[in-house]
């Protein structure tokens, strides 16, 4: 069986996470959504996303192909139902799509709700329907990532040299990953620390936890949980339930809260973001769809940033700020709370990123990391200026 995961009805809420990725490349807990489904069917997934992503992310169809919406969080049950879907049905929980089985020429031809005939979803469902859905859940997926992906195997020993207080057992330590002189607390959830990750002398982690492959938390680190940092990132200062996709950087002191950092991302020293209002009211966010700020239903909410965005040193974000792809974003006071993408610029004014700049800008960043940015990447990178501009 062939299984294609597909960006569903909720892509736009995720922007501007999902102008340079698929739904199904969002990270929560421990991994990506789309490395959740291979673990459950066994088997290796395409994509079915916007066409300007599709040189990236190509999807791959043969004679019998089940698409499964990207948004969806899966589960045995859920698995068990799909796994059960005939020729020409789709599971559906209410109006929702959440799965369907159908030939080659419907990748062609995407319409996944014509001739269809619909079978009622009777297993658990869980989603990403909004941004702050992502932070929100961290905390489930973190824990259920950790017991799926450590069942039945020896943890890496724990030097003496770290302070543990809760269960030892729920903290693992990969091949090749360096945990030594740190504070480490399980009584909330697991620590994982991923295959030749480091937590580098006087870090202070309470679970749950994970810090991805080849990633570092600098000194004295202080992350609260529920966090994930992804891998290749550089992480320091104080952390509260946030997730880092990957591929970036907070390398000094400052607060980052009730938040979702994209990829190829730096935090310039103290960058701090408020998650709290000062009256604790409700906090609201950007959405792209609607054009507006919308209430979220939290009163902690922080910051999001799409890939390629930079703080300058002491950059300061309000309550429930949204950031675009490629901005660089610098200067004293608070800035707007939506800053599209290709900005640049201060809360004294914007102006628009010179996209050449932008490209090297890119360019060097890749290559700090030993990467060569490809046509591929400028060409997804120019339509999402192009998609901005209207």
């Amino acid at each position: 069986m062939n299984y294609i995961l597909f960006d569903g009805p909720f892509r736009e809420n995720l922007l501007p996470l999902t102008f340079t990725r698929p739904v199904a490349d969002i990270r929560i807990g421990i991994d990506t959504i789309r490395e959740k489904w291979e673990y459950y069917l066994k088997s290796k997934i395409s994509i079915l996303t916007q066409a300007y992503l599709t040189k990236k992310f190509p999807v791959h169809s043969t004679g019998e192909n089940v698409f499964i919406n990207a948004s969806v969080l899966p589960n045995t049950d859920l698995v068990n139902e799909i796994n059960l879907l005939e020729e020409g049905k789709v599971l559906k929980c209410g109006e929702l799509t959440i799965a369907f089985k159908m030939n080659k020429k419907v990748v062609d031809n995407f319409d996944f709700e014509g001739g269809l005939s619909p079978v009622e979803l009777v297993a658990e469902l869980d989603l990403i329907e909004n941004l702050w859905d992502i932070f929100a859940k961290n905390d489930k997926y973190l824990k259920l990532d950790f017991e799926r992906l450590t069942k039945g195997r020896q943890s890496l020993m724990l030097s003496g040299s770290n302070f543990v207080r809760g269960d030892k057992d729920l903290i693992f330590l990969e091949e090749g990953a360096i945990v030594e002189f740190a504070f480490l607390n399980t009584e909330a959830g697991s620590i994982y620390i991923a295959k030749d990750a480091e937590v580098m002398e006087g870090c202070k982690i309470r679970g749950p936890f994970a810090l991805g492959e080849h990633s570092t938390l600098k000194m004295d680190a202080k992350i609260y949980g529920a966090t994930t940092i992804g891998p290749h990132c550089k992480v320091g200062g104080e952390v509260n339930n946030s997730i880092f996709i990957g591929y970036s950087n907070k390398g000094h002191d400052g607060f980052l809260g009730n938040a979702v950092i994209g990829e190829w991302c730096n935090l310039g020293a103290d960058t701090n973001n408020s998650n709290l209002k000062n009256t604790y009211e409700e906090v609201k966010l950007w959405s792209y769809p609607q054009k507006r700020f919308v209430k979220t239903g939290l009163q902690f909410c922080g910051l999001v940033m799409g890939d390629h965005s930079k703080t300058g040193i002491n950059t300061m974000f309000n309550t429930g700020t949204v950031v675009g792809v490629s901005c660089n974003i610098y200067g004293s006071g608070f800035q707007r709370n939506f800053i599209p993408s290709f900005s640049w610029g201060s809360p004294l004014g914007m102006k628009k990123f010179n996209l050449k700049k932008a490209f090297q800008v890119a360019e060097a960043v890749f290559k700090r990391r030993g990467l060569k940015i490809d046509e591929i990447e400028i060409e997804i990178l120019t339509h999402i200026n192009e998609l901005e501009q209207g």
